[in-house]
């Protein structure tokens, strides 16, 4: 549309919606106005591409359908204007209207449907998954509140509710009453012999499944494809009250507990009802979701031995595992298949994606727990290991520790990620390193068995959110230096080596990074009331708290550095501001004190006068999606300094290289690959090695009594701890004091400081060589292209998914006759 008629569009929609003039309206009504007319347009586009999904299932097209238990999609009107094609038009016609089109995305809130970095990963496989134009729908909850909203007081985290949803509704979904589902807990399951075994489930609690879609728009191609999230809801209940098939005296308070299965993401799991809620969750994601994919099976009149060459589901990370049972459950009791037959088809169509190699976070289940909570399935869970299990005593006659070892039931447990492995036909790790640590360390008795099904899908992150939307002067800066074909394959990007060392597109670069840094000072001084110097180095280390990811050795160093400042005010350190952002699980007692460490210690540097403001530290609350997009394309430096071996992959170190900073960190994850594909002279590494570390574990031989004894830096810091220098409460932080010293540095925070204060040494000498460090941000930017998403769901959808056949023959030779165009696309991202 044209600037008048988008105008004259706005200003109709304003009327007809709130019944007021431009002058009269609040920045929320002209924001919802706004997200309204663009949802019109993507209601348009949408009825097209649901027609072309029909045809699609009549021509009896693959599918692919991912399951993740977040998605964390940030703020959508911005992207889905751009994918459009129409910011420009309405940034345009509202400056003309006297709005400022900056001022309303400020409107919009962020969903709170993810955490960190499970959920930002799956957002941005859809937005891939719809650039590609892949047949490929998401598949979650919709959470009525977040994971929480940290506010910092008095230092310390503190949690409240997340309510993204208190204005009553959400612009971007459309709500699919007619297609719920019902899921059932709990109850009884009895044996019936009519020809064939029937398995009867009775007197269980019906939960009622209500869809809501949010459109994914993909990137000026016309393709809307679905993020499916299940609302669990009472409507059952008060059917059965009115029938009079239940005591209605409860009600209320029924529909509440019912309804609560979908009220918070993460519920607390460190008492009992938690961990009910979360395995309810878990199950009722699955089951909603598979049983409207088989609905839609159904319509193509196929034999289900037909489901794997036409549906693929995905399972992200364990919480999802339960498709593989639920899988069966529907095969088995409601469409009467064998066991043999259901399982076959199971197997090759599921996939699973392990995120982790931390033995917490391989999620299994107390066994009672789930056969109350869940009996059929529990059921079906038992016979899959029945079964596995004998198969590996074929393979291992006699062994019966082994067998122990990898059986999914054990110990009174259920554990998720060996049911993920057998119930499905691909494996991935999400690095290089990762995949290969999960195949030699955590998961080898299952490669051994199954080698077949182990691969690597490194990760990667949308360059369109994080370039082109979250640093649109950047990406006007690539565009009008190499044109405009990395949006559409970012790894043209490498074009941009060739201007690494010219002078003014390095002077070009540096002052869009000030611009920004200027951008997130003026929110500091909002946020925390500090001024920062836009000229200091911007060292930021945002993520999840963990003390795996190692936020101590962020300020163990900061400790440091201020110290030598007492000592030698005229040390030649250039100035510096440490940024660090994140949430503290509610029940994770050391990271939040390590939160109130990091603002303790704030609090004692940013008011000491005798450093000269050579340094500042600065905690930013409430880190999410939309913070990041302000943070990230400020950055000069990029903190990634997980334990070696720990980080599965990260995505924030490949966001921070997209936008030229230079990473700071250990050889983990996917730092690795980062420096092999940047240069290792364009990052800055250090710390023990993946192999070192896990020698350590296997064998010992670290005392980190050894280092408090031998470097005087790190005794006289760990004193500081619980000397009162940084609280009048000596106790504050003798947790983190005592996980150093007597409970064995598990991360080797102490063993990795001194190597880790020489790399920031090296990050301080670069910096001061400007041209040095130009050259670094641009090589970093220039290869940030093959961390695209697009390619890694280019990976998944030809090589697990098989989503189209001609992508994997496109890659030796996309310019041969009868290849489509998508074709061409995935083949030349492959390459």
């Amino acid at each position: 549309m044209t600037t008048e008629q988008f105008k004259e569009a706005y200003r109709n929609k304003l009327y007809s919606l709130y019944a007021k003039t431009l002058e009269a309206a609040s920045d929320k009504e002209k924001y919802l106005t706004l997200a309204s007319l663009v949802r019109d347009e993507i209601s348009r586009t949408w009825l097209q591409a649901k027609k072309l999904r029909a045809q699609q299932q009549e021509n009896q097209e693959k599918q692919v359908y991912y399951f993740s238990i977040e998605f964390l999609l940030g703020r959508m009107l911005d992207i889905h204007m751009i994918n459009l094609g129409l910011k420009d038009t309405c940034e345009r016609g509202l400056r003309e209207l006297g709005i400022e089109l900056a001022q309303l995305r400020e409107e919009e809130e962020d969903p709170g449907l993810g955490n960190g970095g499970l959920g930002r990963l799956a957002a941005c496989y859809l937005d891939s998954m719809a650039a590609l134009e892949l047949n490929g729908h998401g598949c979650g909850i919709r959470y009525r509140y977040g994971l929480f909203e940290q506010q910092i007081i008095g230092g310390a985290q503190y949690e409240f509710p997340d309510d993204w949803l208190k204005y009553g509704y959400y612009p971007w979904e459309y709500r699919a009453a007619d297609e719920a589902v019902e899921v059932r807990f709990g109850g009884a399951v009895r044996l019936q012999a009519n020809g064939r075994i029937v398995y009867i489930h009775e007197n269980y609690e019906a939960v009622s499944a209500v869809p809501y879609d949010i459109p994914i728009t993909g990137y000026h191609n016309n393709t809307v494809n679905t993020l499916r999230l299940w609302s669990a809801e009472a409507e059952l209940a008060k059917q059965a009250c009115a029938a009079g098939q239940t005591d209605c005296r409860n009600t209320l308070q029924y529909k509440q507990s019912l309804e609560s299965i979908s009220h918070v993401l993460y519920p607390d799991d460190t008492y009992h009802e938690g961990k009910v809620l979360r395995l309810k969750q878990q199950y009722f994601m699955v089951s909603a979701g598979l049983q409207n994919i088989l609905r839609d099976f159904r319509k193509m009149n196929l034999p289900y031995a037909n489901l794997p060459d036409k549906v693929a589901v995905h399972i992200n990370d364990t919480h999802p595992a339960l498709a593989v049972p639920e899988m069966m459950r529907l095969l088995v009791d409601e469409a009467g298949l064998s066991w043999e037959d259901a399982w076959d088809i199971t197997v090759r169509t599921m996939s699973y994606t392990n995120h982790t190699i931390l033995p917490e976070a391989m999620e299994k289940w107390p066994e009672d727990l789930f056969r109350t909570l869940l009996p059929r399935i529990y059921m079906i869970v038992h016979e899959i290991n029945e079964r596995f299990c004998r198969e590996l005593w074929d393979k291992y006659p006699g062994n019966w520790e082994k067998i122990r070892h990898m059986a999914i039931i054990a110990d009174g447990y259920i554990h998720m990620a060996y049911l993920a492995i057998a119930g499905s036909h691909s494996t991935n790790g999400v690095a290089v390193l990762h995949t290969d640590i999960l195949k030699k360390e955590v998961l080898h008795d299952f490669w051994e068995i199954y080698p077949q099904r182990f691969n690597n899908k490194t990760n990667g992150v949308t360059h369109r959110r994080w370039l082109l939307a979250a640093n649109p002067k950047l990406a006007s800066l690539v565009t009008e230096t190499i044109g405009e074909a990395w949006l559409e394959d970012p790894c043209r990007l490498q074009d941009l080596t060739q201007y690494a060392d010219d002078a003014a597109f390095q002077k070009e670069i540096a002052e869009i990074k000030r611009r920004n840094k200027q951008v997130l000072a003026r929110i500091i001084q909002q946020k925390n009331g500090i001024a920062v110097d836009s000229d200091s180095i911007f060292d930021v280390q945002v993520k999840r708290i963990h003390a795996y990811k190692r936020q101590s050795l962020n300020v163990f160093h900061i400790m440091d550095l201020y110290q030598r400042l007492l000592e030698d005010p005229d040390l030649p350190v250039w100035p510096r501001t440490f940024i660090i952002g994140g949430k503290a699980a509610m029940g994770y007692y050391i990271a939040k004190r390590t939160i109130k460490l990091i603002n303790s210690l704030a609090e004692v540097i940013n008011n000491d006068k005798r450093i000269r403001d050579k340094i500042k530290l600065v905690f930013l609350a409430n880190y999410n999606v939309s913070l990041a997009e302000t943070i990230i394309p400020a950055a000069d430096v990029s903190e990634q300094i997980p334990t070696a071996s720990r980080e599965a992959c990260g995505t924030a170190n490949m966001k921070f290289m997209m936008n030229g900073a230079v990473t700071l960190g250990t050889l983990d994850g996917g730092n690795i690959e980062i420096r092999e594909a940047a240069g290792h002279s364009n990052i800055v590494t250090f710390g023990l090695t993946a192999p070192e570390v896990l020698q350590y574990y296997r064998q010992g031989g670290y005392n980190p009594w050894d280092i408090y004894h031998s470097d005087p830096r790190v005794k006289r810091m760990l004193e500081k701890l619980v000397d009162g220098s940084l609280s009048s409460d000596r106790e504050d932080f003798r947790a983190h004091y005592d996980s150093f010293l007597h409970h064995g540095d598990q991360y080797f925070v102490l063993k990795d400081f001194a190597a880790y204060v020489a790399a920031q040494e090296i990050i301080n000498g670069k910096y001061q060589d400007q041209k040095v460090w130009r050259r670094m941000c641009i090589h970093n930017i220039a290869h940030a292209g093959w961390f695209s998403s697009d390619r890694t769901f280019a990976e998944y959808a030809a090589e697990i998914w098989r989503l189209n056949e001609a992508a994997i023959s496109c890659q030796d030779g996309c310019e041969q006759p009868g290849f489509s165009p998508i074709a061409k696309r995935l083949g030349t991202m492959l390459q």
